[in-house]
């Protein structure tokens, strides 16, 4: 399974207690990881009797061992060099740091500069790159006692409401591969891919 990639990356890492929220079909993931004595890490489990969003079931546990949370999607393959991301966001003394995917749209015509009904100048055929949530985020673990229990809580809200409170929350822009798996042809590239991911 795809969480299983994530797990073994992030017990390269030195990542040691992991929590892993279930829904729908959720003991097939207790029986395959058992304990996970053979990762050398603590793995625990937290039910959702609904679906709580991609940050809601952070509620649902009592007792996170250290200061950082790494809060992730399961469906995401990627390279991503975790201490690099994790040194970044304390150098950065973020409250929330948000790994950023670069997204390349090519505009296929000139974009036009313009001041009210002036024209400024123009761009001939431009690429514009922005930048998406890719899905993985480090959080102080004091701002875990902001989300409601028990709700529909997404980590957009969280970090909505961080900005919102005056906290830091900072972008990692990431340009090495990611990918998430959340459509069929997805899934496909994945299996090709994953073979030569390092």
């Amino acid at each position: 399974p795809i969480i299983e990639n994530n797990i073994d990356r992030l017990n390269t890492y030195g990542v040691d207690d992991v929590w892993i929220s279930l829904g729908y079909l959720g003991e097939q993931l207790e029986n395959h990881f058992k304990e996970g004595v053979e990762k050398s890490m603590r793995i625990n489990y937290v039910r959702e009797k609904e679906p709580l969003g991609t940050a809601g079931a952070l509620g649902l546990v009592d007792g996170f061992n250290h200061d950082d949370v790494l809060l992730m999607n399961s469906d995401l393959l990627t390279n991503l060099d975790f201490e690099d991301f994790y040194l970044f966001h304390k150098e950065q003394t973020a409250d929330i740091t948000v790994v950023c995917i670069p997204y390349r749209v090519n505009i296929p015509y000139a974009i036009m500069e313009t001041e009210q009904s002036r024209v400024t100048g123009f761009k001939e055929k431009p690429t514009m790159t922005y930048f998406s949530n890719g899905g993985i985020y480090l959080i102080k673990r004091e701002l875990l006692n902001t989300i409601p229990r028990n709700t529909r809580f997404n980590a957009t809200d969280l970090m909505e409401k961080a900005i919102s409170e005056g906290k830091k929350v900072a972008a990692y822009n990431f340009s090495g591969y990611w990918l998430d798996i959340g459509k069929p042809e997805d899934f496909e590239q994945a299996q090709i891919d994953i073979k030569n991911l390092k």
